[in-house]
């Protein structure tokens, strides 16, 4: 799995409580991610100091990037353009891959304190945020912008997207669902069609895209090429391995690759290793239990391994569980050397 970056086109989204740091390396090691989004930092009065920053994006600590080179932007949250500005000046000097701020999260505490999706029905009030953050940070830094199409309907959601381009947004990425829309199918892909006639600025699709089928519609519908993935991806990390794997035949440079559940195991070895080392021993099956969830969708040996490990809970039992998973051969070795490279 070394290829890398093939095609510069596609990002892995933020999912609060789930696409953590631990996740994004796993995934980013597989390859064909360009780009991730942090989860959000909420930002309310004050400004955070650095290790706020640092806990929830580890990677500014390696040059802003996951252990396979993948730049990493982090997200901001908050509705106040002041505080948002002076929280993005002290994170611009740990050099963050770019600022993402979030115009998106559906979830109801989130809203309930003017926060997320509930800000698109204040298109001026985004623009002053985006112009502020973009004010206060370094040209150097990109600084982008995730929206859904509205909050009860989209109604404003193109009001949103010019006025997020008049602040100076280096590029934009739209969930194609409203906030009452959550996340049922389908997404709204036609809308994303439209708003890019009424703006020039770089888009990115999101919503949906579980395959690569969907990715092919997704970019035919839209016009976009480049793509956000979030579910999609922890659900098949070699999707967006896939889809690079597409766009580089026709360049006739595909390597053919494909990730097998011998990888998926390896995957999942090193991602019991990574949250044994930060996440509390009760909270710990649940993690691997939440990915093996969405893994289920795509491998039909993630729902026997689900089985298995539904009523376990002992850190040691579950350790022991995944070392007897596919018993070391030359294959399982030269999988386990192509992730862990």
């Amino acid at each position: 799995m070394q290829t890398r970056h093939l095609g510069g086109r596609i990002m892995l989204a933020p999912m609060e409580g789930l696409l953590d740091h631990t996740l994004r390396d796993m995934l980013t090691r597989v390859g064909g991610v360009d780009l991730c989004v942090s989860e959000f930092i909420r930002v309310t009065n004050t400004v955070l100091p650095r290790r706020a920053f640092i806990r929830v994006a580890p990677e500014l600590l390696n040059k802003s990037c996951t252990p396979a080179g993948v730049p990493v932007r982090v997200q901001l949250l908050g509705s106040d353009p002041i505080c948002l500005a002076d929280n993005a000046a002290a994170l611009a000097e740990l050099e963050p891959a770019g600022i993402d701020l979030n115009f998106g999260c559906p979830a109801k505490t989130v809203n309930q304190h003017r926060g997320g999706a509930v800000l698109l029905d204040e298109p001026e009030l985004v623009g002053d945020i985006v112009a502020a953050v973009r004010r206060a940070v370094p040209a150097h830094i990109p600084v982008s912008a995730k929206m859904r199409l509205g909050y009860n309907d989209d109604s404003r959601a193109e009001d949103c997207a010019q006025a997020i381009e008049a602040a100076g947004a280096s590029d934009l990425v739209v969930h194609a669902r409203t906030k009452a829309h959550g996340y049922r199918p389908p997404a709204y892909w036609d809308r994303i069609a439209d708003l890019r006639q009424h703006v020039r600025l770089p888009m990115v699709a999101n919503g949906e895209i579980w395959t690569l089928s969907d990715a092919l519609r997704c970019r035919e519908v839209t016009g976009c090429e480049r793509l956000m993935i979030g579910r999609g991806m922890v659900a098949d990390p070699g999707l967006a391995l896939a889809i690079a794997h597409h766009d580089a035949v026709l360049t006739g440079t595909s390597t053919g690759e494909a990730v097998t559940w011998a990888h998926i195991v390896v995957l999942m070895r090193l991602f019991w290793q990574g949250i044994s080392q930060r996440v509390a021993p009760r909270h710990r099956a649940g993690r691997l239990k939440q990915w093996l969830n969405y893994l289920r969708r795509v491998h039909p040996q993630a729902q026997e391994a689900f089985d298995q490990l539904r009523l376990m809970h002992d850190p040691a039992t579950i350790a022991q569980w995944l070392e007897a998973q596919n018993p070391p051969d030359s294959a399982a070795s030269a999988v386990k050397a192509e992730i862990c490279a």
